[in-house]
């Protein structure tokens, strides 16, 4: 009796259904686009408004690049080409190239900054990949007296000589580091400067007169285009990062002296626009240096526009500071360990993980901002794009060269932007 009930009841199922394929609606393209563009009224608007935008941005700037000339030594042999037809004059661009990537750098010397892009590709490799070889940081520590040299030239002495700066100030270190950590630090800072304000010089001097090795000298004033906005970029950015970390774990130091000049510096700095420290390293900085001294202006300016970044990323780094919880300081005081061993074990590598969005954000503010440099006379690309359209052969051009330097620079910002989510995607442990 049970199993005629069973067979008569309708919830129970005594055979197998077939398989079955699933609808079209639920499966590959189509159910993307319902779930994405057409999920509902608003989503389907939307959409219909983003496609036309689309086709009409297209209908009217594609006859521009379609007809593109590539060939023209003058805006009016364009004009002449095109015979009254839509399209760009990209001959600028191919006529102008050169200028716009080296500025007035000397042609036949172009193989040195090329060159000094390069290894600088291979020495940051080990610092942004952790498959690069180990062996690499050597050649990463002594890449930026290499660029040095490669970029300015003179005498090899000078960048070696400086290089040891870093050796004096880390022997310095040593011996006063049974005083205290502090002090050590403070005495190996101020023998790297001291060295470098007052030895470095004299003694390349020296040394170039007895060996003269070198290649030959280029000024700044001919440094232009991408080349001097990479140089001050990536300058600023690799020295804004360690300088923003010291003055983050300042502003949070219990020792008086130490946190109100942190405060001091980080508050005055963010106070003050950047062009007004760009103009006060055109114009200033010389005032304070020994009279006699020479200092380079894009020198000056990397220092100043690093300043300015470290401020900035103190912040971005005292968020990450102050977003870990009080348990993590808990466990290094339970773990015995001191204030620095806790900060480079336990502390700091979270917070920078926690920070990596701001700190790539001030980044890629860094690098843009280095067209601020046009106002002290130092012609960036976009300064260069003032004096090309000053040309009688160019006047009049606009949109192909803005449109070439907005794409290079978004060339640049945009890979620093994929290498910071790559880098939250490697750093990521909470398997959501």
């Amino acid at each position: 009796m049970s199993d005629t009930h069973s067979n008569t009841v309708a919830y129970v199922r005594d055979s197998m259904l077939p398989e079955a394929t699933p609808p079209l609606t639920e499966v590959g393209a189509i159910r993307w686009l319902r779930e994405n563009l057409f999920s509902g009224v608003l989503n389907i608007i939307l959409t219909v408004l983003g496609i036309s935008s689309v086709i009409w941005i297209v209908l009217h700037i594609g006859p521009w690049f379609l007809n593109a000339v590539w060939n023209a030594e003058s805006l009016a042999e364009c004009r002449q080409i095109l015979d009254g037809a839509t399209g760009a004059c990209f001959g600028v661009i191919k006529d102008r190239w050169h200028q716009l990537i080296f500025g007035f750098y000397p042609p036949s010397a172009y193989w040195r900054p090329t060159l000094a892009f390069v290894l600088m590709l291979v020495a940051l490799a080990p610092i942004l990949f952790a498959g690069a070889p180990r062996k690499l940081f050597w050649f990463s520590a002594i890449y930026p007296a290499l660029a040095f040299w490669l970029l300015w030239g003179g005498t090899i002495w000078f960048p070696i000589i400086a290089m040891a700066g870093f050796a004096v100030g880390y022997l310095a270190y040593r011996v006063t580091l049974p005083l205290s950590t502090l002090a050590a630090t403070i005495v190996g800072v101020l023998a790297t400067i001291l060295w470098w304000l007052y030895l470095t010089g004299p003694i390349s001097n020296m040394l170039s007169g007895a060996l003269p090795i070198g290649i030959m000298p280029i000024r700044s004033d001919s440094f232009g285009g991408f080349m001097v906005s990479t140089v001050i970029g990536v300058t600023g950015i690799a020295l804004s990062l360690p300088i923003g970390i010291v003055l983050a774990l300042g502003r949070q130091s219990d020792m008086f002296l130490i946190k109100t000049v942190s405060v001091g510096f980080i508050e005055f700095i963010r106070g003050v626009p950047l062009i007004t420290l760009l103009f006060t390293a055109s114009l200033l900085l010389n005032y304070f240096l020994p009279p006699g001294t020479n200092f380079d202006i894009i020198l000056r300016v990397i220092i100043m526009v690093t300043l300015f970044a470290s401020a900035y990323m103190a912040e971005v780094i005292r968020g990450g500071l102050a977003a870990l919880p009080r348990g993590q300081y808990e466990a290094a005081d339970a773990l015995g360990l001191d204030y620095w061993k806790a900060q480079r074990l336990i502390i700091m590598p979270q917070a920078l993980k926690i920070s990596i969005p701001g700190i790539v954000n001030t980044f890629i503010g860094l690098f843009k901002d280095t067209t601020l440099v046009v106002f002290i006379g130092i012609l960036d690309p976009i300064g260069l794009s003032n004096a090309i359209r000053a040309d009688s052969d160019w006047n009049g051009i606009y949109w192909e060269l803005f449109g070439f330097i907005g794409l290079c620079f978004f060339i640049f910002c945009f890979g620093m932007s994929r290498y910071s989510q790559y880098l939250e995607r490697k750093l990521k442990t909470d398997h959501r």
